[in-house]
Order: C-alpha cells, then sequence, then structure tokens
C-alpha cells in the first residue's frame, strides 16, 4: 500500500520522538511518505495532489481537528469519488472529535496500533460529511465550498472559537480551561443573545426564525470536555444528513440552564426547552443572519458571514477504522 503521512509539527499531544515512533510503526507496513506541514493550508495542499496523483491509496493525517479537516477538503477538491484515497486518523490535537466519533482511542500510539489493525483486517467506513457553500444571490455567494467533519455553527460558538484562535496566537495553550473562559468572555460581549438575527430555511417546511446560535452537527457527540462528551443532537450521524441544535435566547439563566443540560447530557437527551429548536436528518437548509456573525467549521474560524447553504452528504469519504 502507498501512503502519505501528514503530520502537523504543532500538534499539541503528541512530541518529535513520538511521531518518529509512529512513522516507523506504519513504515512497517506500507510504503510511506511522511511530510511536514509548514503553513495554515498545506495540509489541504497535500490532501489535493494526493488526490491527483493517481498513486497514493491512503493519506494519514497526524494532527488535531483542523489539520483533519485541511486534509478531507484537499481530498475532496472535486468531490466524493470511491477511487479517491483513504483516509487515516492518528489524533494529535487537543480534542480530536473526529477520531474520536469514528471509535478511535484517543492515544496517538493506540490509536496507529488500532489503524494498523484495521488495515490488516481489511476494515473500513464511508461517512457521510456537511458542505457549507457561500448562497446564491447574496453578499457571501462568492465564498468557496468547504466540507466540515463533525460540526459547523453560526453565531454565539463561533464567536467562542474566534476568541479562542486569537488566545492562541498570542501564544496561550489551548486547554479546556481557555475554552471556558472565551465562553464567559463571548456572553459578555454578546449584543444579540435576547433577540436572535439567523434564520434557518430548508425545503417543504417552515422557516426557524430568530436563533442567537445555530450548531449544526454530522455526528455525536459535538464535542469533549476532557473526557466528558457533550451532545448537542445526539441523534447526529455519519450514517445520516445534518443535525442541527439553533438556540432562541440566551439570557443568563438560558446560559446556565443549556449549560447545565450540555454538561449532563447523552446519547439520549440533548439541550431542550422552550428556546431550543433540535432538527434532525436533513439534506439541505440555508442560515441567513440580519448582521454579519462569526462562522466555525471544525473549530476552525472562518470569519464573518451573513448567509450560509449547508448540504449533507452521504458516503463522502472512505475512512480506515
Amino acid at each position: 500500500m502507498r501512503a502519505l503521512l501528514v503530520v502537523n509539527p504543532a500538534a499539541t499531544t503528541t512530541s518529535a520522538r513520538t511521531r518518529d515512533v509512529l512513522f516507523h510503526a506504519l513504515a512497517s507496513e506500507m510504503k510511506l511518505e511522511a511530510v511536514t506541514t509548514e503553513y495554515r493550508g498545506h495540509a489541504r495542499d497535500l490532501g489535493r495532489q494526493a488526490a491527483e496523483s493517481g498513486n497514493v491509496d491512503l493519506v494519514v493525517a497526524l494532527g488535531g481537528d483542523g489539520t483533519v479537516n485541511e486534509v478531507v477538503n484537499g481530498l475532496l477538491h472535486t468531490g466524493p469519488n470511491p477511487d479517491l484515497p483513504g483516509l487515516a486518523v492518528v489524533p494529535g490535537g487537543s480534542t480530536n472529535v473526529f477520531a474520536r466519533a469514528l471509535g478511535l482511542p484517543n492515544d496517538a500510539v493506540e490509536a496507529t496500533g488500532a489503524i494498523l489493525d484495521a488495515l490488516r483486517e481489511g476494515r473500513e467506513r464511508t461517512v457521510g460529511l456537511g458542505l457549507a457553500s457561500g448562497t446564491p444571490g447574496t453578499d457571501d455567494e462568492a465564498v468557496p465550498s468547504r466540507w466540515f467533519t463533525f460540526n459547523a455553527g453560526l453565531g454565539f460558538d463561533a464567536g467562542v472559537v474566534g476568541r479562542v484562535e486569537q488566545q492562541r496566537e498570542q501564544g496561550k495553550k489551548s486547554t479546556h480551561a481557555l475554552y471556558v473562559r472565551q465562553v464567559v468572555r463571548q456572553f459578555l460581549g454578546e449584543q444579540h443573545r435576547r433577540h436572535g438575527t439567523i434564520t434557518l430555511e430548508q425545503p417543504g417546511a417552515d422557516a426557524v426564525t430568530d436563533l442567537v446560535v445555530a450548531i449544526v452537527s454530522n455526528t455525536s457527540p459535538w464535542t469533549y470536555l476532557g473526557n466528558r462528551p457533550m451532545y448537542t443532537s445526539p441523534k447526529a450521524s455519519f450514517d445520516k444528513g445534518l443535525d442541527v441544535l439553533g438556540l432562541s435566547r440566551l439570557s443568563s439563566a438560558a446560559v446556565a440552564r443549556y449549560g447545565t443540560q450540555l454538561l449532563t447530557s447523552s446519547p439520549e437527551r440533548g439541550p431542550h426547552g422552550k428556546h431550543a429548536a433540535a432538527l434532525h436528518d436533513l439534506s439541505d437548509f440555508t442560515l441567513h443572519s440580519k448582521v454579519p456573525l462569526p462562522l466555525q467549521m471544525d473549530g476552525d474560524h472562518l470569519g464573518l458571514r451573513t448567509s450560509v447553504t449547508f448540504t449533507g452528504v452521504r458516503r463522502a469519504l472512505r475512512v480506515i477504522v
């Protein structure tokens, strides 16, 4: 098997020595080339080159969810195709939602062992992904489409992601405490927490209006706080369309209630209540906002948007598990 190992040297939970051990373990089972990323977007470029080369069977992403997202967007540059290289993920970030949602261990060495076992036994699955595009007829229609593997968000949660990225650029480590602090700061600075500006529109259904935040899930759980999974859309699945949790009120009482519900959420129940709208297994829908709001995908802040069209694409990518 011919494989490309894409390594993010800034991965927060693997050392250079560990990465060297993982390389040799993988190289013992396949013809392996390793490339270390050197700039933002490099993993996407490497994924695209692997897809276009015709001589790579597998791309292994060693890094966090951002690295995985870039590789996926490179592989799917021209859309899903059964002849594309498969993807394997070795978790090296702080949270690793996609890898853990696939059932892989959250330890890089253990995950490598699981991947090698899967390759020997021929185990793989084809997962669905989400695609976000600029909405035709709006100011954002020229925004390039982008794939996401596990979640996207417009509004409050994306604002938190943006604040965390700013802190990391200033040298702060990505910790769960850092995220909690930025949630508080985003809440205190949120202008539209009582009167949302987001409308969700989908074909053949009534619009859902006045949302402060819309969280789009391609799988479940939504994320992890340490080892604790948190579920915004418990029924979301790689085998179905997209799920959405929309919240139309983020007052102090609402934040306390939904925060508690998130911390105690389970595969059976996520946040719920008068100001929570839950939608399941959607194929196509659009989020419009009266004002520009931050957008995030797979934990990557993508700037401000007023309109985003989402598509759930089933059986989009082969993954080794």
